[in-house]
């Protein structure tokens, strides 16, 4: 019954609950991570961030316990959700014989939002930057937590650039997925609906941007990750709407 109300609203449910307070506790820990990490590396180490002066924390110190509790939320979602995680890795590493096409007419897309068709739980793009965003999290995590393990040493005067210079291609990141997540380009508007609000979002926003997810989830009415990873062959190019 629930899957013919969703089906008469016109909305699909994108991400369930699970995921949204997974996405939710990433990108609140991250936030505060990049804040307080970028603070210190202008040289602020003296001088408290707005944060540390309403939390009464050093910046140091929320630095290294956020980092901490973003390593426990990660641990928890990979524990808590194999399937999900299972699907992501093999969504964020499909490729398709239509991706190139998708590719070319992304930038005129973004602005007119007729994409060129794919099958994927994720478009071309943010397959990308889905890869991108985790192998970057993935050197900024790893080196954070050998400097907090170190407090100091030869291996540790070697991985503050490496810790540096990945939270600057992190920023980047970040501030892309920001600027097409929350719909503020032509055609990605109502895009932010999938991951706020319920998760749900409206039939023709999900049509535009994943058209060939939509069709199979008005089959099965129920968000793909919550089942295993859709097949991994695409149809080819097909002019989006």
């Amino acid at each position: 019954m629930a899957t013919d109300v969703r089906r008469r609203a016109d909305v699909v449910e994108r991400y369930g609950r699970s995921a949204r307070w997974l996405h939710a506790g990433v990108y609140v820990t991250v936030l505060v991570l990049m804040g307080t990490g970028l603070w210190l590396l202008a040289g602020n180490e003296g001088d408290p961030s707005p944060l540390s002066r309403l939390t009464g924390v050093a910046d140091t110190r929320l630095h290294v316990w956020f980092g901490w509790a973003f390593v426990t939320i990660v641990l928890l979602g990979l524990v808590l959700g194999v399937r999900a995680a299972r699907t992501f890795v093999l969504e964020s590493l499909r490729v398709d014989a239509g991706d190139l096409a998708w590719f070319r007419r992304w930038p005129q897309a973004v602005l007119t939002g007729r994409f060129t068709r794919h099958e994927g739980h994720f478009d071309p793009g943010q397959r990308i930057a889905n890869v991108a965003l985790v192998l970057s999290l993935l050197t900024v995590t790893a080196s954070g937590v050998a400097m907090a393990l170190l407090h100091g040493g030869p291996a540790f005067v070697w991985l503050v650039p490496v810790h540096t210079w990945s939270t600057y291609v992190l920023v980047a990141l970040v501030v892309g997925h920001v600027a097409i997540a929350s719909g503020i380009l032509p055609g990605y508007h109502g895009v932010w609906h999938s991951m706020h609000l319920g998760g749900r979002v409206p039939t023709t926003v999900a049509r535009r941007v994943w058209p060939g997810w939509t069709e199979r989830y008005l089959v099965r009415g129920t968000p793909e990750t919550t089942r295993s990873a859709a097949p991994l062959a695409g149809r080819g190019p097909e002019a989006g709407r």
